[in-house]
């Protein structure tokens, strides 16, 4: 995956408009936008807008990645 930042949108602690990443496959096939504020994590599918993406806490972040 090549993942790069789209936006830095941030002071030194993470907002609410948080970082974009946009997140490439290894043919350079655009995958989506991942941002991360500081509610959690936003996934958002190909071409999906930030306000109907899949939504993830930081409390459900933490425990799929501690499974």
């Amino acid at each position: 995956m090549k993942v790069s930042i789209n936006k830095l949108s941030v002071d030194m602690e993470v907002k609410q408009r948080g970082v974009e990443f946009r997140v490439y496959d290894n043919q350079d096939s655009f995958r989506g936008d991942m941002y991360v504020v500081n509610t959690g994590l936003i996934w958002c599918k190909g071409r999906t807008k930030k306000e109907n993406g899949i939504k993830v806490t930081w409390e459900e972040f933490i425990e799929l990645m501690e499974e």
